[in-house]
This record gives C-alpha cells, sequence and structure tokens, in this order.
C-alpha cells in the first residue's frame, strides 16, 4: 500500500512514517522543512528513516501551494492519505495570527481537495484536544464543541466540518483524531518535556503556568502512533476519535518527574494562565477502544525516562 504523510518530517509524522514502513508500506513523506522549530531536527528524522527503509520518497512541499499537491497526488498512485501538516500550538499566535488560516485551513483544503481530484478516498488527519474547552470532567466526542478558545483550536475544529462536508459531497472517508498532548523522542522542541528538559538542563529557568495547577492528559507517542495506524487500517465512513492515555497528571507533577529523571532541580518561574490554555484537558478515550481496540501502554513515567534518555543521547549531554 502507498501512504502519503503530510508532515512526515514532523514529530508525530516521522514516528508514523517508521511504523508503516516497518510493516511494508510505501511512504510518501511531504513537508516543506520550515524554520518553526530547528529544520536540522527534521532533517535528522528524515536521515534516520532513509538509512534504514528503501520503501520512503521524501518530496519538500508545501501544503499551501495547490498546484504542486495536485502534481503529487497526480504523479504517485496513492492509496491512503494521513494528513499531520499543521501549524501548532496556542501561545504563539500573536506572532502570526494569520497562520493557523493558511496552513491549517487553506493547506488541508488543499490536501483533501488534491485527494479527491487523484480519487483517493481514504484520508486520516490529525485533530487537536484543543477543540475542547476547559471542563473538570473528560472530555467526549460526543460534545458540543464549536466555541474555540484559540486560533488554532478553531482551526482543526473547521477542519473536522471541512473533512464532514467531503464526505457527505464526495463520498470520502475520514477519521479525524484529536491528540492530547503527544510526547516522546524526537519531540518537538517547542513542546513542554523539551523546553523543561532543555532549560533544565542550561540552568536555566523554566516557565510555569497558572502555578502549576494545570492538568493534562500526555500521551506517549508510541500510543499516538498505534491509534493512527489502527485508523488507517480501519478506514471509517466519517470518525471523530479521541486519542489519549485517558488519565489527567498535574503540570508540577510532570515537572518533578523531569527532575528525577535528570537528577536536577527546575528553577520554576510562576506565570499566570496563558490565553487560550485551559486548566483542565483529558479524554474519554472509550470511542477509540471500540473501534480501534486502541489501548495506550507506555506511562507518563516510563515515557518520560525515554524522552531523557534520548534527548541527552541526542544532544550529547553529560548529566
Amino acid at each position: 500500500m502507498t501512504i502519503l504523510i503530510t508532515g512526515g518530517a514532523g514529530f508525530i509524522g516521522f514516528h508514523v512514517a517508521q511504523k508503516l514502513l516497518d510493516q511494508g508500506n510505501n511512504i510518501i513523506i511531504v513537508d516543506n522543512f520550515n524554520s518553526f522549530y530547528d529544520p536540522q531536527l527534521k532533517i535528522n528524522r528524515i536521515k534516520k528513516l532513509a538509512s534504514v527503509y528503501k520503501n520512503l520518497r521524501v518530496i519538500k512541499a508545501d501544503i499551501e501551494d495547490f498546484s504542486m499537491m495536485e502534481k503529487i497526488f497526480n504523479k504517485f498512485k496513492i492509496d491512503k492519505v494521513c494528513h499531520l501538516a499543521a501549524h501548532s500550538g496556542v501561545r504563539d499566535f500573536m506572532d502570526n495570527i494569520f497562520i493557523y488560516q493558511t496552513t491549517n485551513s487553506h493547506g488541508t483544503h488543499n490536501v483533501f481537495e488534491a485527494a479527491r481530484c487523484a480519487n483517493v478516498k481514504d484520508i486520516v488527519f490529525a485533530s487537536t484536544a484543543g477543540v475542547y474547552n476547559d471542563s473538570t470532567e473528560p472530555a467526549r466526542e460526543t460534545n458540543k464543541e464549536d466555541k474555540p478558545n484559540s486560533l488554532y483550536a478553531a482551526s482543526k475544529r473547521a477542519n473536522e466540518h471541512l473533512a464532514y462536508t467531503y464526505h457527505k459531497l464526495f463520498g470520502m472517508k475520514f477519521t479525524g483524531l484529536r491528540f492530547f498532548n503527544a510526547y516522546g523522542p524526537w519531540g518537538r522542541p517547542d513542546s513542554a518535556l523539551f523546553l523543561f528538559t532543555k532549560k533544565i538542563v542550561n540552568d536555566e529557568p523554566i516557565d510555569v503556568y497558572n502555578n502549576g495547577n494545570m492538568y493534562r492528559d500526555f500521551t506517549y507517542v508510541e500510543d499516538i502512533v498505534q491509534g493512527v495506524v489502527a485508523a488507517l487500517k480501519k478506514s471509517c465512513a466519517y470518525e471523530i476519535i479521541n486519542l489519549a492515555r485517558g488519565e489527567t497528571v498535574k503540570l508540577t507533577d510532570y515537572i518533578s518527574e523531569i527532575e528525577k529523571n535528570l537528577g536536577k532541580r527546575a528553577t520554576k518561574h510562576m506565570m499566570p494562565l496563558q490565553l487560550g490554555d485551559p486548566i483542565n484537558s483529558f479524554a474519554d478515550i472509550s470511542k477509540a477502544k471500540k473501534l480501534l481496540n486502541f489501548q495506550p501502554k507506555t506511562s507518563v513515567k516510563k515515557g518520560i525516562k525515554k524522552f531523557v534518555d534520548w534527548y541527552l543521547d541526542y544532544y550529547n549531554v553529560d548529566m
């Protein structure tokens, strides 16, 4: 099977590609290798894949360019699409207030339309836990979530609506996966785990929002990959599904676990709650269990250890 992965040089895309390549699929990665974070990390992810797998093709292209996406879909016989390319995060939106629309909304529309024109009817795409509003109850897919608290969440919710419309009009199949706080080796440098680890190693203070009174459903990347691969195999007509561990961890406990693995205490800079950030975010994963046989396996303790071990090795840090 030939699967196109947009954003395949990114954190989750890299791990999904690795798993699908292991299974013998032909993988086409499309990524623009932008400088939102260190492009060398993206390049090194691809180098790692290319050094092992022959059934991999990498194309430097931007999903915002419809003509390029159309050419790619017309050139290759693509069976399925795993659409992961996006501008992520909620905290940097004032730096480029239009990027969520241009990349996440317009870019996603380009992918969907290029797929439709090439008669590719099966797409799994990344959504986000950010579509849910703050609640002490687990987030369920049946919740009516149409009042997003961030531009990022608004763009991702719009993509879910767009996918539904393409499904109804053109008979295409879509599975939208709402990822909850993915983390692990080869992670994003702007993620909490990466930032905390880097700053603790370098004796720099870490910003702790809402005095650490925040709760997150941290999901190890291999568990996320399990769900993505299952969704590609399942080929639902149209579904939105949470992918998470299904339990909360307090931010201060998360930081303590990083400190334990580094053998070093953090200097904490307490900050107010950021605009667009919920205090509580955790998922009901019963739908994923039912439809995808999803079973998250990695505890936060084990996951943080795996990340820290990777970080120290990758950056050649001697603690």
